[in-house]
C-alpha cells in the first residue's frame, strides 16, 4: 500500500559507498583543474575532426535524456491527469534537476573559451540561426523551472507552509513550461546531427532524427523512473513500488515499440539495412542498440513480468541501454569526419564523466536522506 505522503529516508550519510563516490569526484576535480589551466588539449583527445567527445555525447546528450524523468511524470500526472503517478513525481523531478544541471556544467567544461559562457544571457550576442542557441536557452530555462517545481520539497522540509501554498497557486505555469521546454530542446539535439550530413552513417542519418531524439527522451525518461525506483528500494531497503511501476512499464513498453517501429521503417525507406550486416564497429553498435530495445519489450511484454521487480529493473535497464546507444551512435560511433581522424576518450575525459555521474549519486543520497523526496511506502 502506498500513500502520497513524503518523508526523508534518514540514516547515515557518510558511508563506504559515499566515500568511494567522493574519491571519484575529487579525482575529476583534479583533472578539471588541469583542463581550466592548460586548456582542452591538456586533458582530452579532442581535435578538429572530433570537436566534441564523451563530455558532450554522454554528459549532455545522454545525461539530459536521463533527466527526462521529470518530463514524463509531469506529463502523466498534470497533463494527462493520471494522479496515481503523483508519488513518483518528486523523485523524478529531482533526478531531472541533477541530470540537467550536470549537463549544463558539462557544456561549460567543454567550451574552449568557457569564461565567455555568460554570453548566452546577452541577447544582442545571439546567433538566431543557430539550433544550439535554442538548445542552450531551453536547457537554461528548464533548470530554473525544475528548481521551482522542486521548491515545495524544500519549503516542506523547512516548515514554510505559506510559501509552499503560494507557490502551488502558480505551479501550473511552471508545469506547462516543464513539459514544453525539454520537448523543444531534446528534438533540437536531433537537428544538430542532421546538420552532420554525410559524415553520419545512414544507419542513423535521417530527416526523422528530431522525432527519434524526442522518442528516446521519453523512453529513457520512463525507464530512469523505473530503474531509480527499483534500485533505491534495494539500496535503501524500502518496499518496491510494484503497483505503480507495473502500469508505468506498460506505457513505456508501447512508446518503445512505436520508436523501434519507426526506426525499422525509416531504415527500409533509406535503404540502410545492408549496412547493419557489415562486420564493423558501426554495425555492431547498431545491433547492441536495436536488440537491447527488443530485449526490453520481451522482458516487459507479459503482465506477470511487469509485476516482478526483477523484470522491471532488467526491462528498464535494457530500455536505457537502447536510448544510450542510439544517442552515442548519433554523436560519436556513427560519426566519421574522414581524412583519417580518430577519437578515443582520454583517461581524463573518462574520469570527469565518472565524476559527474558520481556527484549526481551523492546528491541523490543527500536529498533522499535529508528531504521529503520519496513517498512513504508501507507493506500491505
Amino acid at each position: 500500500m502506498a500513500t502520497h505522503e513524503h518523508m526523508p529516508v534518514g540514516g547515515r550519510l557518510v558511508t563506504a559507498p559515499f566515500i568511494f563516490l567522493f574519491v571519484i569526484v575529487f579525482a575529476a576535480a583534479v583533472i578539471l583543474t588541469q583542463r581550466f589551466v592548460f586548456g582542452l588539449g591538456g586533458v582530452t583527445h579532442l581535435s578538429d575532426g572530433y570537436p566534441w567527445g564523451i563530455w558532450i555525447a554522454i554528459d549532455l546528450i545522454i545525461g539530459t535524456a536521463l533527466g527526462c524523468g521529470g518530463l514524463v511524470v509531469a506529463l502523466l500526472v498534470y497533463i494527462v491527469n493520471q494522479g496515481e503517478y503523483h508519488p513518483l513525481a518528486r523523485a523524478a523531478l529531482m533526478t531531472s534537476l541533477f541530470g540537467y544541471t550536470m549537463g549544463a556544467i558539462a557544456v561549460m567544461i567543454d567550451l574552449g573559451r568557457w569564461w565567455l559562457g555568460y554570453n548566452i544571457m546577452l541577447p544582442w550576442l545571439w546567433n538566431t540561426n543557430s539550433v544550439l542557441l535554442e538548445t542552450a536557452l531551453c536547457i537554461f530555462l528548464y533548470i530554473i523551472v525544475l528548481i521551482v517545481e522542486f521548491g515545495p520539497t524544500f519549503f516542506e522540509r523547512l516548515g514554510f507552509k505559506e510559501s509552499r501554498r503560494r507557490l502551488h497557486r502558480v505551479m501550473f505555469v511552471f508545469t506547462a513550461l516543464g513539459v514544453l521546454l525539454p520537448m523543444m530542446h531534446q528534438s533540437s539535439m536531433g537537428t544538430v546531427v542532421i546538420l552532420l550530413g554525410y559524415k553520419l552513417s545512414p544507419l542513423w542519418q535521417s530527416q526523422l532524427l528530431t522525432v527519434n531524439f524526442l522518442f528516446t527522451a521519453f523512453t529513457m525518461g520512463f525507464a530512469i523512473v523505473a530503474f531509480e525506483s527499483t534500485l533505491s528500494s534495494v539500496a535503501l531497503k524500502r518496499p518496491f513500488e510494484t503497483r505503480l511501476l507495473s502500469r508505468l512499464c506498460y506505457i513505456m513498453m508501447w512508446v518503445l515499440i512505436i520508436f523501434l517501429g519507426i526506426r525499422f521503417i525509416d531504415l527500409l525507406r533509406l535503404g540502410a539495412w545492408p549496412l547493419a550486416f557489415r562486420m564493423d564497429v558501426q554495425a555492431i553498435s547498431f545491433w547492441v542498440e536495436y536488440l537491447s530495445g527488443i530485449a526490453a519489450i520481451a522482458l516487459l511484454w507479459q503482465e506477470r513480468n511487469r509485476m516482478h521487480p526483477r523484470y522491471i529493473f532488467l526491462g528498464a535497464s535494457a530500455m536505457l541501454l537502447n536510448g544510450f546507444m542510439y544517442r552515442l551512435n548519433c554523436y560519436l560511433i556513427g560519426y566519421d569526419p574522414g581524412h583519417g581522424w580518430t577519437y578515443y576518450p582520454s583517461t581524463g575525459e573518462i574520469i570527469v564523466t565518472l565524476g559527474i555521474f558520481a556527484i549526481q549519486i551523492m546528491l541523490y543520497l543527500v536529498f533522499v536522506k535529508q528531504l521529503p523526496v520519496l513517498h512513504a511506502v508501507r507493506k500491505a
